[in-house]
């Protein structure tokens, strides 16, 4: 079975959770921009939430069914339609055939995540490099056999409080940094001021609009580790926020780390959105990394019950 890029969407890739154990040989993790959004897409057509996603922009491609499959949509509101019906996101749909996959107009996020039942071929296992590749027109994506004896997914919506709180402007949390006591403003400046997402801005870093903040000293420093969701200070004054494709090193003054349960909120934002950032201690990021988790794994545990012969069907 495949499905059929019929129409290029602005951008669409293959995406994981990353590529791990490579950083020492400079050789990014990549992997999905949002990806707590890819593993409850995986979830919910009962595939491992690490297995290989769509990654989608708008303007979206139009994805041709080859063969029947269920599928699910996730992260950004694309309004989805199958067949001209709604293909609303965060729920399980069955494409026929030949069934036409469309989208008409963009709600909100700026990355929609899909995921076929069977999944496809991992990307980081094809991949060695950080290029992050773009499908074009006419491309056929193979999908991987359902085990035998499979059972099927469950039918139903994810309960909101699960989904991550998307936003045009959201306040994310951030650990301080190692440069963060260093900078000539005092320690509110980043948390005071707003920030909007640049045009130059990409899978490997949101170029960032605001006040000019300023380090003590001339701001050089060794190449350091660097991680999805560190916030550089450039020279110019402006920020960087590095996200999937980020690189392994950094020359710039490193004031922050967003949270690991924010990056969703981070990864859904496009040019022209707006910023916020909070300083919390590392305590409250592993209770939030913690909340999350339970959620995904209550999420698990409710669709293994469904799935399973003795539960009850939703």
């Amino acid at each position: 079975m495949s499905l059929l890029l019929k129409k290029e969407g602005i951008f669409t890739s293959l995406q994981d959770l990353g590529r791990f154990g490579r950083r020492r040989f400079g050789v990014p993790p990549g992997g999905a921009m949002d990806r707590a959004a890819a593993r409850i897409a995986n979830l919910l057509v009962g595939n491992d939430e690490s297995d290989a996603v769509l990654e989608l922009h708008y303007p979206g491609p139009e994805i041709v069914f080859e063969a029947e499959c269920i599928f699910t949509l996730a992260g950004a509101d694309f309004d989805g339609h199958i067949d001209g019906s709604p293909a609303v996101n965060w729920r399980t749909h069955i494409g026929r055939e030949s069934s036409v996959l469309r989208f008409t107009q963009k709600h909100s996020g700026n990355r929609c995540y899909l995921a076929v039942r069977g999944g496809f071929p991992h990307r980081s296992d094809a991949l060695s490099d950080r290029r992050t590749n773009r499908l074009p027109a006419g491309h056929r994506l193979p999908c991987l056999p359902v085990p035998l004896h499979a059972p099927p997914p469950a039918v139903g919506i994810v309960s909101n409080s699960i989904l991550p709180a998307y936003s045009r402007f959201p306040t994310v949390r951030v650990v301080a940094g190692a440069e963060f006591s260093l900078l000539k403003e005092d320690n509110n400046a980043l948390e005071s001021a707003a920030f909007m997402l640049s045009r130059n801005s990409d899978r490997m870093g949101f170029r960032l609009e605001g006040p000019a903040l300023r380090m003590a000293g001339n701001g050089e420093m060794i190449s350091s580790p660097v991680d999805f969701g560190t916030i550089q200070l450039l020279p110019d004054g402006q920020l960087i926020a590095l996200m999937a494709d980020h690189q392994t090193t950094g020359g710039y003054p490193r004031l922050g780390h967003i949270i690991k349960a924010d990056l969703p909120l981070a990864g859904q934002l496009g040019p022209g959105d707006g910023i916020g950032f909070k300083i919390v201690e590392i305590d409250e990021a592993e209770r939030a990394c913690a909340q999350m988790e339970r959620d995904i794994n209550w999420l698990k545990t409710g669709l293994r019950f469904a799935y399973s012969p003795t539960g009850s069907k939703q």
